[in-house]
């Protein structure tokens, strides 16, 4: 099981920023900032319940995109999901929708953020809750 997972963003500002605003309808909400002294670039934890398990971090952005999926609990918190998400200065990557390639009751979105990394809303399989 993953406990947690963070990235590099190359402007912190603008990523915490988005994130805080394109997070909130899956339910997740900033829960901490921290630097390991006054040297250290910051870095944002945003989760749900008090536990931060998505990072971000100061220290310049990815070489490369990177994709993340969030369970989301139905439909219209998919839908919530990207329109946030668009609405926090997200590119369009792939409306809401069934993508049956997946399987068959697979409904995501897809966004990407300020530096270009794709992150996307789902439903979970028949009963499962990790992607």
């Amino acid at each position: 099981m993953i406990d947690h997972v963070g990235f590099p963003v190359s402007d912190y500002a603008l990523s915490k920023a988005f994130y805080e605003k394109a997070l909130a309808p899956l339910g997740y909400t900033l829960i901490k900032e921290v630097r390991q002294d006054e040297h250290d670039s910051p870095a944002a934890g945003f989760g749900i319940g008090g536990k931060p398990d998505f990072w971000i971090g100061g220290e310049g952005g990815l070489n490369r995109a990177m994709h993340i999926a969030i369970v989301a609990k139905d439909r219209a918190t998919v839908d919530a999901f990207y329109k946030a998400g668009l609405g926090a200065g997200a590119r369009e990557n792939g409306p809401p929708g069934l993508r049956p390639h997946y399987h068959a009751n697979y409904y995501g979105a897809f966004v990407l953020d300020p530096d270009g990394a794709q992150h996307r809303g789902r439903l979970p399989r028949a009963g499962l809750i990790a992607t």
